[in-house]
């Protein structure tokens, strides 16, 4: 679909000439030009961003990845959830710690973490990049509940994405997560809602040193400078 777009009459100088007909202003007045509102979106972290440049090293950065949308689901039996799923493009988890992955077209993809038994959040792209936004895969997801007990709430403005990357990575959460991130306990893939420090947010491993910490958008100023003293010892 579409990006949403506004519209705004286009500016004309009109000093230089004061003879300028009623015909040619109304020509002008009646010309537009295309404005996006996605271009005033300013992220979580968006102050921090040469904070997290000046802090990353060359063995762990940290940066802030913005603007993807988020949906909160509930489900209130299996029929809900195979209806949610199905609608999203990828299953609903049914194991603590799980991410379920899939695609709701061309270059959109979907990710599902369980948060709890009836109780998980959908992570999509960004409207910018995919043309859906949170409203319309809302609109979409919660017809597929068909009176079912359920909820789809677009939370996209409630967490801040920052990822976490590089061999020291582990070893600078290892500082502030009272988790066992060992593979074998920890493997790429998995995402758990969990304390850093004393912030609650969820830690999803993306990749083999890649790390997604997603705390509340009010905490993001917080949870950056714990990870950027982290990671200070190393070079």
């Amino acid at each position: 679909m579409a990006e949403p777009t506004i519209t705004a009459p286009a500016t004309t100088d009109r000093t230089t000439d004061p003879s300028t007909s009623n015909d040619a202003m109304s020509d002008d007045r009646a010309s537009t030009e295309t404005v996006s509102p996605l271009r005033h979106r300013r992220s979580p972290g968006a102050d921090l961003t040469g904070l997290m440049a000046a802090g990353s090293r060359t063995t762990v950065s940290l940066r802030e990845l913005p603007f993807a949308t988020h949906l909160a689901l509930r489900a209130g039996s299996a029929p809900a959830m195979e209806a949610l799923g199905r609608a999203l493009g990828a299953p609903l988890p049914e194991r603590v710690g799980t991410v379920s992955s899939g695609e709701r077209g061309p270059g959109r993809p979907v990710d599902v973490i369980w948060l709890g038994p009836d109780e998980w959040l959908a992570v999509l792209g960004d409207e910018a990049v995919t043309g859906e936004n949170g409203r319309q895969v809302v609109d979409a997801v919660s017809a597929a509940l068909d009176g079912q007990r359920g909820q789809v709430v677009d939370v996209s403005a409630n967490r801040a994405t920052l990822e976490l990357s590089g061999p020291r990575a582990r070893a600078v959460l290892d500082k502030v997560i009272q988790l066992d991130l060992h593979p074998r306990e920890f493997p790429v893939g998995r995402a758990v809602s969990t304390l850093l420090e004393s912030v609650q947010v969820i830690l999803w491993r993306s990749g083999e040193d890649t790390w997604l910490v997603m705390p509340r958008a009010s905490f993001t100023e917080f949870v950056t400078r714990w990870l950027l003293d982290g990671m200070r010892e190393f070079d």
